[in-house]
């Protein structure tokens, strides 16, 4: 598994500055964010000049670009909000082939009007199902046409809540263009250790087939997000899991500043290391 950061952990507006700070690190590969070429995450559009800058710092630094973020909140209450999210996921699928990357990372939202991020009592509904099912089928012909992958995240917070919601996604609408990001951090909130690690192997039992991307944040005691290492999850657990599962693509973390990248970086190859089959 190569290990990866979130671009936006580090500051600067040029991809250059943000992949060597991640070589720096000790990253092989970005989830990219288009805040990183000095553009909004979710631009109106992107020229072919700032896809090549992107393409060409991958290649200077050997750094790769393993995904980029097309993250909206696809029920918001407001159509015209959810309308420009549209349109900034389209113009970040039409240029992630060319920036190097096949997979376009998104948010299954939540009916919050303020937070995408935080929960609502109807999110679990059949209503909000429908409207994700709606916003979805007007995506799906994008990613198609671009030749890219949409990227899903079970998020406790959002419609697709649970690895069971997500097979259900994919159950519905095919799995051509549907990828699963797997994050242990987002399966639950406070659990006894021997619960994390059931619901980590559930999760995985469920979606292994269809993760393209798996995300490293942790989990603080109380329940609160913490940098990897720095909670309760157990990574050599999950990365065992995973490899057990077949999964050999990227790891990319997230959580943290960019004073941690390098502590993070070194805790996370521990933790691979100690996952490693037996041979």
């Amino acid at each position: 598994m190569r290990l990866g950061i979130f671009a936006k952990t580090f500051e600067g507006a040029t991809p250059a500055a943000a992949l060597g700070a991640a070589k720096s690190a000790g990253f092989e590969a970005v989830q990219y964010n288009m805040a990183c070429s000095g553009l909004p995450s979710l631009p109106e559009a992107i020229d072919g000049t700032t896809a090549a800058a992107v393409a060409a710092a991958a290649r200077a630094t050997g750094v790769e670009i393993v995904a980029v973020s097309a993250t909206y909140n696809m029920v918001d209450p407001d159509p015209a909000r959810r309308a420009s999210g549209r349109a900034g996921l389209a113009a970040v699928a039409g240029a992630a082939r060319a920036m190097g990357a096949s997979l376009v990372t998104l948010c299954t939202g939540s009916l919050d009007p303020a937070d995408q991020w935080r929960t609502h009592p109807d999110n679990s509904g059949s209503a909000a199902w429908r409207e994700m099912v709606a916003e979805f089928a007007r995506i799906l012909p994008v990613a198609e046409r671009n030749g890219v992958f949409l990227g899903v995240e079970p998020e406790l917070a959002n419609v697709v809540s649970s690895p069971e919601r997500a097979r259900r996604l994919i159950g519905e609408l095919g799995a051509d263009r549907i990828r699963i990001v797997l994050d242990p951090a987002n399966l639950f909130e406070v659990a006894p250790a021997d619960r994390g690690r059931a619901l980590i192997d559930r999760a995985i039992g469920e979606l292994a087939p269809f993760v393209a991307l798996a995300h490293a944040k942790d989990r603080a005691a109380d329940g609160g997000f913490a940098a990897p290492g720095a909670g309760v999850i157990d990574f050599p657990h999950f990365f065992g899991a995973l490899s057990r599962a077949g999964y050999r693509g990227p790891v990319v973390a997230h959580g943290f500043g960019a004073g941690d990248a390098a502590r993070v970086a070194t805790f996370l190859r521990g933790a691979l290391g100690a996952a490693e089959p037996a041979r």
